[in-house]
């Protein structure tokens, strides 16, 4: 049985395939237009972080970061660092995770859910992903510019 938990970047495990998701994400895009955060960012306050695990293997881990909005109040979210095993992969997690983070940004009452990939061949997967889940194209959001290596979604809760 697959679990979902909270989870910190600082876990061997876990502090191995974030290295792999930095080291894949610098390999296929420009420096400049790598939007992947670095295992110390993740610790931050306004970010969860979860993994799904089987047998206590990992599996998967994503997260949601929390966006201010102009009144200081979070009401937009942000889903970073989903990343698939090698070995997992196929085996519809990143569909559970996906899940589990969209249900944590309803619960926390979020209006919208955005997320920043890519427009290489690379992230196609996850562009379907996206796309079977409602997210649709947006224009760039938070501090995010116009880039022609991203493609920045949006999904609408309320």
């Amino acid at each position: 049985m697959i679990s979902i938990d909270r989870d910190t970047p600082t876990r061997d495990d876990v502090h191995r395939l974030l290295s792999e998701h930095l080291a894949d994400m610098f390999a296929t895009s420009p420096a400049g237009s790598v939007h992947a955060l670095d295992h110390s960012a993740l610790c931050a306050p306004s970010i969860s972080l979860w993994t799904a695990r089987e047998d206590g293997s990992l599996l998967e881990c994503g997260a949601l970061k929390l966006l201010d909005s102009p009144t200081g109040a979070a009401v937009h979210g942000e889903i970073k660092s989903m990343r698939t095993t090698a070995t997992a992969r196929g085996r519809g997690v990143a569909t559970l995770m996906l899940r589990h983070i969209l249900d944590d940004a309803r619960n926390r009452n979020l209006e919208h859910v955005y997320l920043e990939t890519g427009t290489e061949d690379y992230f196609a997967p996850a562009r379907r992903l996206y796309a079977r889940h409602g997210f649709t194209e947006c224009p760039p959001f938070a501090d995010y510019v116009l880039d022609p290596n991203s493609v920045f979604m949006e999904l609408r809760l309320s």
